[in-house]
């Protein structure tokens, strides 16, 4: 696949989900990805943060690939998650992630040990290296220490198959920053689904989404209305979804975009431990959330067939 179909439009993280038994829902995981694509997302990323990639075994990153690849149309692009402890690993993973027919990576820093600056870029670079598949760097200090800073991304810059990074500062003006010094040299995509139009309107070419696994035509319409100009239609969406979206800002987001995938039929309550079911007073609390913005939720314009960025500047 060329890479100048990646890395533009929404890309959802996708949901894992498990038996009662704590095996993966294959049947589950399928109905998903495939209601995303029916929605008009761009791509797929599995094993994410999102994915439960910490309880996931290696193994059962690389099944949940093979199984994507077999039943996702061919036009659409697998991308697996690498969050791995050690370089090796990491290598390890890239590699196998192309042989096993993934389309491109989506690659964390080291996790549990705090890198410094230069061991952060010459793991990067170390993994970029080991594959030809194309490279998304996951920038989100706020949850894994690791700022990813423009300097950095000045000394990545000479590794051809890093082309795009996932935007999670949290810092808007980011996304002008890595503009301004780079121009399109790496696409950039929102990571915080709060700002998500937000980023989009300054220059991100895209998101990975967390509640479009529960609502995935919303989450696509408003990005498809965004890049046609039709930015008030975009933004009386975005306002009915924010209360959905600041789920994704939590600690328990897993459960909390499970819980919401569940009341669409599009995932179950399941997890695995350490993480439990949610209980209580935060379950109905939850629950409402979701309640209340399903009873109000917008009738869509048919927004598949409106023009895209990329067609409105070919038309120019």
């Amino acid at each position: 696949m060329s890479k100048t179909e990646l890395w533009r439009g929404i890309y959802p993280a996708l949901l894992t989900p498990f038996t009662a038994e704590g095996t993966i829902d294959y049947d589950m995981f399928k109905k998903n990805f495939l209601a995303q694509i029916d929605a008009g997302v761009a791509g797929l990323i599995i094993a994410g943060s999102l994915g439960e990639v910490s309880t996931l075994s290696t193994q059962e990153k690389y099944d949940l690939l093979v199984f994507a690849k077999e039943h996702v149309p061919e036009h659409i692009p697998v991308i697996l998650n690498i969050a791995e402890q050690t370089t090796a690993d990491a290598v390890q993973a890239a590699k196998e992630a192309e042989r096993l027919g993934a389309d491109g990576l989506m690659l964390l820093p080291p996790m549990r040990y705090k890198a410094s600056d230069r061991e952060v870029v010459v793991y990067f670079k170390t993994v970029a290296t080991a594959t030809n598949l194309s490279i998304m760097i996951y920038n989100n200090p706020v949850d894994y220490a690791t700022h990813v800073t423009v300097e950095m991304f000045e000394q990545l810059e000479v590794c051809p198959n890093i082309d795009a990074v996932k935007e999670s500062t949290r810092d808007l003006t980011n996304i002008t920053r890595m503009i301004n010094r780079f121009g399109d040299r790496f696409k950039i995509l929102g990571g915080v689904d709060t700002i998500a139009l937000e980023s989009q309107l300054v220059g991100a070419h895209g998101s990975v989404a967390g509640l479009v696994d529960a609502f995935p035509r919303e989450t696509v319409a408003i990005y498809r209305l965004a890049e046609a100009g039709r930015l008030d239609e975009a933004l009386a969406i975005y306002r009915w979804f924010m209360p959905l979206l600041e789920l994704d800002i939590h600690p328990r987001l897993v459960q909390y975009i499970k819980l919401a995938a569940t009341a669409e039929g599009l995932s179950n309550e399941y997890v695995r431990a350490p993480r439990l079911p949610l209980a209580g007073e935060e379950l109905a609390r939850v629950q409402k959330i979701i309640k209340d913005a399903i009873a109000t939720r917008p009738v869509l314009p048919d927004y598949l067939n409106l023009p895209t960025r990329t067609t409105i500047e070919q038309a120019s």
